[in-house]
């Protein structure tokens, strides 16, 4: 499940004490979106090194103004700190954040996520780069690796379109899909970084869905709570391309709600459809009661 998002802003103390929380109730994993606030490798070190056995991640760090070398730094730092359990998720961004706030071109995008890519795999792997590229430079004067950051931090990105699935497929170690249902899993995205990565001589790759969904007796309500809170999803069009595939009319329609029996389906349903692993995202949309219903259910589907 995730702990942290661009709407879920809690002082790291109460982040720390719901992970404990999460891990009590069985839960595998905990992820931290990136905003303007929390720079999310961090409450993820702290949150891992404070909960033993919680694996943690961000999803996921925009490349476009960060460069591989400082990427690298934050996500050794966090592996060394949480025992070998970071998992550093990456995301082209979007067009009106880039060179809203940044002031940057967004340009090239696949192409600075290839260069991206090919510049932090050695650093997180030997702690050296020297890599030349059209977009970027990364180059180590001296060794970036960090003591105890093993074992090599994994790397997955978000990635949804055919040219950020082949190159996720072929440089990185698996996706982090958002709002993409079943249909378009198993139809889509699935095939196309798995037939990536075999063409490169890669492991077959995570496919970790991030799906917004809770158990509650309020489906209805809740729903219309998601349409407002996904609305902003449907203005970027990878995501209005994969809401469409996905066989939804809207992002709210992908949310996974209804009691216990209703969502253990849809859970089935994302794993048939190729999700090796499953994050929930917005829990806790219709109260903590629901939020801790819900992740007493996946917990226990986690141990199943």
């Amino acid at each position: 499940m995730t702990l942290g998002s661009a709407s879920r802003q809690l002082p790291l103390d109460d982040t720390v004490a719901l992970a404990r929380e999460a891990r009590d109730a069985g839960l595998h994993s905990g992820w931290f979106g990136q905003s303007f606030a929390y720079d999310s490798p961090s409450p993820a070190a702290i949150v891992g090194r404070e909960v033993p056995g919680l694996h943690v991640g961000t999803a996921a760090l925009p490349i476009f103004g960060r460069h591989p070398l400082l990427v690298s730094s934050q996500a050794q730092t966090a592996q060394a700190a949480t025992g070998g359990r970071y998992h550093l998720g990456l995301a082209l961004g979007t067009r009106h954040l880039t060179e809203g706030a940044f002031g940057l071109p967004y340009q090239r995008p696949i192409g600075l996520l290839r260069e991206f890519l090919t510049a932090l795999r050695p650093l997180l792997e030997t702690g050296e780069a020297d890599f030349h590229g059209e977009l970027l430079t990364a180059t180590t004067p001296y060794s970036a690796a960090v003591p105890g950051a093993r074992p090599p931090v994994p790397v997955l990105v978000a990635a949804m379109g055919p040219q950020a699935l082949r190159v996720s497929g072929e440089l990185a170690d698996g996706i982090l899909p958002f709002l993409a249902g079943p249909r378009a899993l198993a139809e889509h995205i699935v095939p196309a970084v798995t037939a990536a990565a075999e063409a490169a001589g890669r492991p077959a790759p995570r496919i970790v869905a991030l799906v917004p969904g809770a158990v509650t007796a309020d489906a209805d309500g809740v729903r219309e709570r998601a349409a407002e809170a996904l609305a902003l999803y449907e203005r970027v069009p990878s995501y209005q391309r994969v809401i469409e595939l996905s066989g939804a009319d809207r992002a709210a329609g992908l949310a996974v709600l209804g009691d216990e029996e209703a969502v253990a389906a849809e859970v089935r349903r994302y794993r048939d459809a190729g999700a090796t692993e499953l994050v929930f995202t917005a829990t806790d949309l219709s109260g903590e009661d629901d939020r801790r219903r819900t992740w007493k259910l996946l917990g226990e589907l986690s141990q199943g």
